[in-house]
């Protein structure tokens, strides 16, 4: 199923999105369709505003949080039907702290199980990026060109790194715990790096 995401960090990107998800007798429900008259393409949506029950469409017994790593939160926030009435979820007062406050605290633990930076480099990094601020402020070409830089720095020493962990034959699995990332995405790294 297709989940939008609503909220992501610059530290995980998509690798650990977060969303609320709707709980349907238990179950996570498939997506929502909209009939929009005739057509080869129907619209869908798994937003969890869609399931209000309005228009034939499923009603939501419960949110909670979920991951786009797979992780879904264990508590369950029921939604209080008499409160919301007939409006439609999205015009309701949902209070959304609890899912939210569960996908923080799963970021936590993806946090705690990453590869710590040394305190130079990242001290380094913070300084780069207010550097890099003030100069888009006062030379904006000057700031995109230091960017072009550091990219190509990047990928180069990212093939390195990846091909020192290829080499030394670590896991995918260890390498995405150690990133706070996705076992494809760090498959994809160790195989480019051997290519590269």
């Amino acid at each position: 199923m297709l989940v939008e995401w609503d909220w992501w960090t610059v530290e995980f990107g998509d690798a650990h999105a977060g969303a609320v998800g709707v709980l349907i007798g238990g179950c996570e429900p498939g997506p929502v369709y909209f009939d929009v008259g005739s057509g080869p393409d129907i619209p869908s949506t798994s937003h969890w505003s869609a399931y209000d029950g309005r228009y034939r469409r499923p009603r939501a017994e419960a949110l909670r949080a979920v991951c786009a790593c797979g992780w879904r939160g264990a508590a369950e926030y029921p939604l209080e039907w008499d409160a919301v009435g007939d409006r439609p979820l999205y015009e309701a007062d949902i209070d959304l702290t609890g899912p939210i406050a569960d996908w923080n605290a799963h970021l936590s633990l993806v946090r705690d199980k990453a590869a710590p930076l040394p305190e130079p480099l990242a001290a380094l990094l913070v300084e780069v990026a207010e550097q890099l601020t003030a100069t888009t402020e006062d030379a904006p070409l000057a700031a995109l060109r230091a960017v072009g830089v550091l990219e190509r720095i990047a990928a180069r020493v990212g093939r390195e790194a990846a091909g020192v962990l290829a080499e030394d034959g670590v896991p995918a699995e260890v390498v995405a715990t150690g990133l706070g990332t996705t076992r494809s995405k760090a498959l994809m790294l160790l195989l480019t790096a051997r290519d590269g």
